[in-house]
């Protein structure tokens, strides 16, 4: 299965990059290969903590997929986990913690692992898939200079 980890140190605050991170309506403006991003539900929890269900279209050239996840926005511990629900994949799993460094300085955690249910597609879109989870964070990053300094 593919795996993608990656550290960044950015300089806004944990918060800012979570509420960047959570704000999962506007992926289609800036984040790689995501077209369209629909929320079915949204879940308010105790505590601070949010769940959505999520339908996402992601393309590239011809080939067009949309996937289903849970989304869960723990504000509280500045976690968001996103678990696969229905689509093309066999398995997916995508983390993000945010760690305050300073004021506005943080550490951005960001984790996939995921695995397409055809090999045929995997093969076509696993290249395209591992280049663009690669560029996931600095993605936000740069929408957060962008929002926060703007």
């Amino acid at each position: 299965m593919p795996k993608f980890s990656d550290r960044r140190r950015v300089r806004h605050a944990a918060s800012e990059m979570f509420d960047l991170v959570a704000d999962v309506e506007r992926y289609p403006e800036f984040v790689p290969m995501c077209r369209e991003l629909k929320i079915r539900r949204r879940i308010q929890e105790p505590e601070g903590v949010e769940i959505l269900v999520a339908d996402m279209t992601v393309a590239y050239k011809l080939v067009r997929e949309a996937f289903s996840s849970r989304v869960t926005l723990d504000r509280p511990n500045l976690q968001i986990l996103v678990e696969y629900l229905e689509g093309p994949f066999s398995h997916l799993e995508n983390r993000w913690t945010f760690h305050a460094v300073r004021e506005k300085v943080c550490d951005v955690d960001f984790f996939i692992d995921y695995e397409f249910k055809s090999r045929m597609l995997g093969m076509l879109m696993g290249s395209m898939f591992d280049i663009a989870f690669r560029r996931f964070a600095q993605a936000f990053e740069h929408r957060a200079d962008q929002i926060y300094r703007g």
